[in-house]
């Protein structure tokens, strides 16, 4: 069963770096994390691209540049036919696989891109995308983020009718990013599989993006999966104490906390050159010399891997690896290759070649599946409705 991951974003870094210029992505591009021979090497058959914009965008301006998003991945399929293919169903996921190419599937990595309107999601949904996180850095008016105080308690009613509603139409519900008021409550709505499309275990490293166990084993009884992510500081306390120290000597120097900021779309005949991953702001640079950076290993994500497997079960753990959402991955899992020596390294552990098999692709396609079967009204294209 080759890797199914719940999240790369591929096409911010297009937008960010190249122009969304989906050209020369065939091997050797060094500024993302991410090309099809990496993808080739690391026995990537499924990959769920984010369609991520930021959340402190204005609601309206959002769905605009989600848009955008929706459009690259569709003219990154079209320039590789023989090597990637749209899927929107289980079964469009299992055919790519069976015809040599890889599975691509949309998510939305933000309610705020939903701009709280029942239409626009549907209207997602039939552009195919097949999940959507409900929050991301910031709150909705409708959920609370993890990465701010709880307002909402969770879920407003609000909030619970956009659950009720994506589950309907076949839309996974994505509890990565939110508080975890929020996803209690949206398990208590939820009536079919949820997933976690790139969170790892509380327990192991104590970080707000991180499920805790009372979560993980409710996610059990709900049938849905964690997919474990690898980006450093939520799956290192060392790495994520160091990243608290660097944001806060940020604040200090006035610097804003986000390096790169949000970048405009090429206008229509513009071309934007292809530029390198930003290095760090000059005025930070003597504290980076007097504060290395320390590093997250393959070892430590396996870590979270088993506790989640121990907390919700070996039928509810999956993988997703966040590449290029974050500049840097843990030694050996620098680059979308690097699956492999994650799963060299469970194998080393005990793990049997069927556990291997439900944690690369098995669980997430079964909750796919899941949520084909449960909507009542599938939106997605192509869908028929009995």
């Amino acid at each position: 069963m080759p890797v199914i991951d719940g999240h790369n974003d591929l096409p911010w870094a297009l937008r960010a770096r190249a122009g969304y210029r989906v050209g020369g992505l065939a091997a050797d591009r060094p500024q993302f994390h991410t090309d099809i021979a990496r993808l080739r090497a690391g026995g990537v058959g499924g990959q769920f691209w984010s369609v991520y914009v930021p959340s402190n965008l204005p609601e309206p301006e959002a769905v605009v540049a989600t848009m955008e998003q929706v459009d690259a991945v569709y003219r990154l399929v079209a320039a590789y036919p023989q090597d990637l293919a749209i899927a929107y169903t289980s079964v469009d996921v299992v055919s790519a696989v069976g015809a040599g190419r890889i599975a691509s599937l949309l998510g939305i990595e933000g309610g705020h891109s939903l701009a709280s309107s029942l239409g626009v999601l549907r209207t997602f949904a039939r552009l195919g995308v097949r999940y959507v996180t409900l929050t991301h850095n910031h709150h909705t008016g409708w959920a609370d983020s993890a990465a701010e105080a709880v307002r909402h308690g969770g879920l407003t009613g609000e909030g619970r009718a956009i659950v009720a509603e994506m589950q309907r139409i076949g839309v996974l519900v994505d509890l990565s990013h939110v508080a975890v008021p929020t996803m209690h409550a949206a398990l208590d709505v939820a009536t079919a599989p949820v997933i976690f499309s790139h969170s790892s275990a509380r327990a192991v490293t104590d970080h707000r993006r991180n499920v805790p166990d009372e979560v993980l084993r409710r996610l059990r009884a709900n049938g849905g999966v964690c997919m474990a992510t690898f980006v450093p500081p939520f799956v290192s306390a060392e790495v994520g104490a160091w990243s608290a120290a660097a944001e806060e000597e940020c604040r200090r120097l006035g610097l804003p906390p986000d390096p790169e900021p949000w970048p405009r779309a090429p206008r229509p005949g513009e071309e934007i050159p292809d530029t390198a991953v930003p290095e760090a702001p000059a005025a930070l640079r003597p504290w980076l010399a007097d504060h290395p950076r320390p590093s997250a290993t393959v070892g430590q994500v396996a870590d979270h891997v088993e506790h989640l497997r121990e907390a919700a079960g070996v039928d509810h753990v999956g993988l997703g690896g966040d590449y290029d959402g974050c500049d840097r991955l843990p030694e050996g899992l620098e680059d979308v290759s690097g699956y492999p020596r994650l799963l060299g390294e469970l194998a080393s552990r005990g793990w049997e070649a069927r556990e291997l098999e439900k944690l690369t692709g098995r669980n997430v396609l079964r909750v796919l599946r899941a949520a084909e079967e449960h909507a009542t009204e599938p939106m997605w294209p192509g869908a028929v409705t009995a």
